[in-house]
């Protein structure tokens, strides 16, 4: 059992959260500069020439006595490739107001998988709460036009790339719950990198046949050199570090914090208002994740079952 919350873990943790919120923000900013697809592939290929000189050595002599290979092959599917590759893409259609409240949603995706995955069991309240923070997501995707009569086809592709996105990094968190091997934070992420970067190949492809950018621009290589270094060299490392620290559920819930740091960014750099219903749809998200994440008393939780 864990006792209280090291001040090195705070400030890992606010770190780790400002440099994914510039994320946002940049992959926003560059939209026209490159195509999703190619730019998440650089900056894991810019990750792993930083890595591989310090940590190949050291894998080749682990992986064929790893355990649990299946649960890292998943994470880098999940969380190296296509988390990273849809965030970039859905900010081509929706604001980086609208897509980084969906970040709220990562606890009710990890609820929904932690069942499949791990087993653990989902009960009637917390079924609620997802119930609830689904509201705010369409209200979000629909811009407001969530009323009766209204149809969920005028849901924002932009917003739907986003919310899969949240929906990916769910199951990577998961799947780092449920790592029993023993890579090191640096080793983990360039296997991480290594796997996603496979998995983008036929999106790279795709993207260079249709003739998208693939020419970078200055505004274009910085961003990519910012995600790469800023945003999934220092930051996965915090997060992975925080997980190990926190547990996935209880470090999920930290990443609430990013849709306020993300929107006032938003607002500086991008000239991106809020709008009313930005606001109500994460309410209702908040309120959600907060009846699917609230402890009942063990007599009720007993009646509930």
């Amino acid at each position: 059992m864990r006792h209280g919350f090291p001040a090195l873990a705070w400030l890992v943790l606010l770190a780790t959260l400002l440099l994914w919120s510039g994320n946002w923000i940049v992959a926003r900013a560059v939209r026209d500069d490159i195509a999703p697809g190619i730019a998440t592939a650089g900056r894991l290929v810019v990750v792993l020439l930083i890595l591989l000189p310090f940590t190949y050595s050291g894998m080749k002599g682990k992986f064929g006595k790893l355990q649990g290979k299946t649960v890292l092959l998943a994470a880098g599917f999940f969380g190296g490739g296509l988390h990273l590759a849809f965030q970039w893409l859905g900010l081509h259609y929706t604001t980086a107001t609208s897509a980084t409240l969906y970040l709220s949603t990562a606890p009710i995706f990890i609820l929904l998988l932690a069942r499949p995955l791990l087993g653990e069991r989902i009960g009637a309240r917390q079924w609620a709460g997802v119930a609830v923070s689904f509201c705010g997501v369409a209200l979000i995707g629909t811009q407001g036009q969530l009323f009766p009569g209204a149809s969920l086809a005028s849901f924002n592709v932009g917003d739907a790339l986003a919310l899969a996105s949240m929906a990916f990094w769910g199951a990577y968190t998961v799947f780092l719950r449920m790592r029993r091997d023993d890579l090191d934070t640096p080793e983990f992420l360039a296997l991480l990198c290594a796997m996603g970067l496979i998995t983008l190949l036929p999106w790279v492809g795709f993207e260079i046949m249709q003739g998208m950018r693939t020419n970078l621009s200055v505004n274009g290589t910085i961003a990519v050199l910012y995600s790469a270094i800023g945003s999934l060299l220092l930051a996965g490392a915090g997060w992975t570090y925080v997980v190990k620290r926190l547990g996935a559920a209880r470090a999920g819930v930290t990443m609430h914090l990013m849709p306020a740091i993300t929107v006032m960014l938003a607002v500086l750099f991008l000239d991106e208002l809020p709008r009313w219903y930005h606001g109500a749809g994460i309410a209702l998200i908040l309120a959600g994740v907060a009846l699917s994440s609230w402890r009942a008393h063990p007599l009720q939780q007993a009646n509930e079952r």
